[in-house]
């Protein structure tokens, strides 16, 4: 009986074999006929009721019956392997005549470049880089600033609020607010980041902008070191022959306070389209900063003075281009970034 088992369980195994195309199917047959409750195996355990000589024998004829199911495993493991790795080479092959794929080199960004030039200008004339959250507290934001509690900045109609304590900061003003309170005059520094204001965006305008702001404080700082830092740095960013003027002007952390224009670099004050023929171009804010101010810092208003400004660079950047919308920047278009890579 046993004899007439072992034949079919051999025959079996191999024809199952035969039928198996990959290396699952072909585990499938191992576990069927050599696994825990194989065919195979219930024969070896019902082996038990025989006589020795039986079992003896038996015995042999299943061990030979498992090695040659072994060899036939392994032989067919060998040839679906085999032919997978061929399917495999066949579906991953390569057409070398074909040419490659091009890798692009990325480009910097014109914000950020026009971030590192202004900074370059700054460190020049001894100023360091500082940095701030873009997650202030109103405080920093607006109260340390000097902003009126009624001030229409404040209104959720032109912030963007957090919580009622926090909100995305609206200019780079606060980190002037943590340099004062972090570090004793003099004091030097520039600010570049992003800011956001609740604004719809269009050729000229954007919720998220990035502004540099610039603190100067020490003994004796008057407005005419204010106007002498900001024509160096509008020769040196548009031209040596850039004039510049500055304009009375209301800022709630500034008194007094101005706006700065400087002569068109295209035209040379004579009237074009970039500076819309008026011959000037509005480029920043500034003025003293106010005493409140600092008097957030805990510094001596009776013995030390200082200025601050901040400007758009995304306007900078516009005007040095020759780009006329700004949602251009953030479209992340490479045929625009590469230009000016």
């Amino acid at each position: 009986m046993q004899n007439t088992q072992l034949r079919d369980i051999l025959r079996d195994a191999k024809a199952q074999l035969d039928k198996a195309e990959s290396r699952v199917e072909t585990d499938e047959v191992r576990v069927r006929f050599l696994g825990k409750k194989g065919r195979l195996t219930e024969i070896l355990r019902s082996m038990g009721s025989l006589g020795a000589e039986e079992r003896k024998r038996l015995g042999k004829l299943a061990n030979d019956a498992r090695i040659e199911i072994e060899g036939m495993l392994a032989r067919k493991f060998e040839a679906v392997k085999a032919a997978e790795h061929a399917l495999r080479f066949q579906a991953e092959a390569v057409d070398v005549t074909e040419p490659g794929t091009e890798f692009c080199i990325g480009a910097k960004h014109p914000i950020t470049i026009t971030i590192e030039e202004i900074s370059r200008i700054f460190l020049h004339m001894g100023f360091s880089v500082t940095e701030g959250p873009e997650v202030e507290t109103v405080f920093n934001n607006f109260d340390a600033l000097n902003a009126a509690p009624n001030h229409p900045s404040r209104e959720r109609t032109d912030t963007f609020y957090i919580t009622d304590d926090t909100l995305l900061r609206t200019q780079t003003s606060p980190v002037q607010v943590r340099t004062l309170l972090a570090q004793a005059p003099p004091i030097k520094v520039i600010s570049p980041g992003r800011c956001f204001r609740v604004d719809t965006a269009d050729a000229t305008h954007s919720p998220m902008f990035h502004q540099v702001e610039g603190l100067l404080v020490d003994e004796d700082v008057t407005m005419a070191d204010l106007k002498g830092t900001l024509d160096v740095f509008a020769k040196r960013m548009f031209g040596a022959e850039v004039r510049t003027r500055f304009r009375p002007h209301f800022f709630p952390f500034t008194e007094p306070s101005a706006e700065m224009d400087m002569s068109c670099f295209k035209c040379g004050g004579e009237g074009c389209r970039v500076c819309k023929g008026g011959g000037w171009i509005e480029i920043l804010g500034c003025g003293m900063v106010h005493p409140n101010v600092l008097r957030v810092g805990k510094i001596d208003t009776e013995r030390y003075t200082g200025f601050a400004f901040g400007m758009g660079v995304e306007r900078i950047a516009m005007l040095r281009r020759g780009i006329e919308d700004i949602r251009l920047f953030y479209e992340n278009d490479m045929r625009f970034i590469e230009q000016f890579g």
